[in-house]
């Protein structure tokens, strides 16, 4: 098989585990980028791939440099590596390269930083109360930060989910992650709150069809990523914090963990691949998660007692 043929049967593959668009754009560009180092190599088939190769591959991500000349930052090395490891992988896995071959490639050390892209929930709290929830538009836009705040969601988590996806009465939703799995989050009574009103009262006056997705854009259909940018931009300014979707996800986490929650619930939470020094934990269940979450999530803090 050739490089070219193995690299468009792997991002169909992705395309098939129902990756978001944003994320196999990303994957097939480095896949790409390792291809072309293939075949200045001289490397044409898949089968020809060999060890020194891959070392090969490995210097030339070490001596890389960026558009201004400096060197390449350990997460995008680490990035660049993870990706051709993941290509590695998928060809082992169908017998066409040696299976040793992906063990061949080693992260390099990263310091460990703190989120930069993070509001605290005081921050939060005054970020939502800006948005006018007076419109349609600002009262959808309020209902998906709370949701993403409240249960760590990915944007393109948030956008997928249907209208039965979410069971007011326990509290929880249902969502569809990286890699097409499937996980049970809970959902805070703040949330809760805006979104009954907004499927009751708001998204009404959406419909325009027969979509069932939970978000709706200005025709009737389901809500994408870049509107959705583009509302966060417009309505969550912050002047101190560059406001993305993500910056949602990596609050709750942040904050949750601040509140001294258990960092394997917080993985749970998000819907991250359990570590190996964590497989021996039984996994949670649903009552775990919501307990931990109404007892460190700030949102939940401050609506009991």
């Amino acid at each position: 098989m050739t490089i070219t043929a193995a690299r468009d049967d792997y991002i169909g593959h992705l395309k098939g585990l129902n990756y978001s668009v944003r994320t196999v754009r990303s994957v097939d560009e480095i896949v790409s980028m390792f291809a072309l180092f293939l075949s200045g190599e001289g490397v044409a088939l898949v089968e020809e791939i060999h060890s020194a190769h891959v070392v090969g591959w490995q210097r030339h991500v070490a001596s890389g440099r960026t558009r201004n000349g400096l060197p390449l930052n350990p997460g995008t090395m680490n990035n660049r590596i993870k990706n051709a490891k993941g290509f590695l992988k998928y060809l082992a896995g169908k017998r066409l390269v040696p299976s040793s071959l992906p063990d061949e490639l080693h992260y390099v050390n990263a310091p460990v930083l703190l989120p930069t892209s993070v509001l605290t929930h005081e921050q939060f709290g005054r970020m939502a109360a800006r948005i006018d929830t007076a419109t349609t538009w600002g009262y959808q836009a309020r209902t998906i930060v709370e949701l993403m705040y409240s249960s760590g969601l990915r944007a393109g988590e948030v956008l997928g989910i249907r209208l039965h996806d979410i069971d007011y009465r326990n509290g929880v939703a249902k969502v569809l992650g990286k890699g097409n799995k499937e996980r049970v989050v809970p959902v805070g009574r703040t949330a809760l709150k805006y979104l009954d009103t907004y499927v009751k009262g708001v998204r009404p006056f959406l419909v325009k069809g027969g979509c069932d997705r939970l978000f709706l854009n200005n025709r009737g259909g389901p809500l994408h990523y870049k509107p959705l940018l583009q509302w966060i931009r417009r309505f969550c300014h912050d002047p101190d914090v560059h406001v993305t979707p993500h910056t949602f996800r990596r609050s709750c986490a942040t904050e949750m963990i601040r509140g001294s929650a258990n960092l394997w619930h917080v993985k749970e939470l998000l819907g991250h691949e359990s570590l190996d020094t964590l497989k021996h934990y039984a996994k949670l269940t649903i009552v775990d998660l919501k307990r931990t979450h109404r007892k460190c999530h700030p949102r939940e803090m401050e609506t009991q007692g």
